[in-house]
């Protein structure tokens, strides 16, 4: 499928996913909303209900060794099975975290990395293994930046309508590319649309892999404008939020001319950036 193609379908499928995430409204996460407008929540991610992640330190050295190559030996790390993915930091301070999911694309992503090194900051990329496994430079680079890099399926479906061999696969030849490209077996995964289910939450643990979802959604996949994205990120900014944007999946433009406005802004506001690193059990 091109690349641009993967816009529609999204959208389409966002309206299913939604459906499913009000079917568990009980459970609806708080999202920060100051001086930020009223907008929708995508998903079961919001409906899941707030659990924590403890941080690194901020934009510091790399969060895990890139120089080991391959998945850990003997098969991914034994991982609790969470029934609510991650959507906040823990801890106290200042510190965020910037994600970007869909990616990598040679059009949008290389110019995300290029301004985070610039403000020497470290993000998280959920990447999608159809993309990952046509530009492994890019994820090469993630790793030379000391970026963490997420598993966020092969196609991007919506997981909740796939049977549980069609889910592992979509998982399994994802964290099989990005530990081939990237030098580790991925630690952190998105699910599409962040439509969540048992399956979903134990088939990720079963690779070794944590949920993560978001706080904030800057809603960058509509191209609202470049102005609206900022807008709805510094408004939402706060201790512990973890931000949602795009690298892939249409056109970026906005979301890169973002991330150069809001960065710098967030930054002189006395914010710091951090990537996530999975607690002891």
């Amino acid at each position: 499928m091109h690349k641009d193609q993967l816009l529609t379908r999204r959208r389409a499928l966002l309206a299913g996913a939604t459906v499913l995430g009000a079917a568990h409204a009980a459970g609806t996460a708080r999202l920060l909303t100051t001086q930020a407008p009223a907008r929708p929540v995508r998903g079961a991610a919001a409906a899941a209900g707030p659990q924590t992640v403890t941080p690194l330190k901020p934009s510091a050295s790399p969060p895990r060794s890139m120089t080991g190559g391959g998945p850990p030996q003997g098969g991914p790390p034994r991982t609790a099975v969470r029934g609510k993915p991650i959507m906040r930091l823990s801890g106290r301070g200042t510190s965020m975290v910037l994600t970007f999911d869909d990616g990598p694309d040679p059009r949008y992503t290389p110019s995300i990395l290029r301004t985070l090194r610039e403000y020497d900051v470290r993000a998280v990329f959920f990447v999608c293994g159809e993309m990952a496994v046509e530009h492994k430079d890019l994820l090469r680079e993630m790793a030379d930046g000391g970026h963490v890099v997420g598993n966020h399926t092969w196609t991007h479906p919506l997981l909740t309508r796939l049977p549980r061999s069609r889910i592992r696969s979509e998982m399994e030849r994802t964290c099989e590319v990005i530990a081939d490209a990237y030098g580790e077996a991925p630690l952190w995964f998105r699910a599409p649309y962040g439509a969540w289910n048992r399956a979903v939450f134990q088939l990720g643990a079963e690779l070794g892999m944590e949920p993560f979802a978001w706080t904030v959604d800057s809603f960058d996949w509509a191209t609202p404008g470049t102005p609206t994205i900022v807008r709805r990120v510094e408004g939402n900014a706060a201790p512990g939020v973890i931000v949602l944007s795009h690298d892939a999946g249409g056109d970026r433009s906005q979301s890169v001319e973002a991330l150069r406005e809001y960065l710098p802004y967030l930054r002189d506001s006395g914010y710091h950036f951090t990537v996530p690193r999975r607690r002891s059990t």
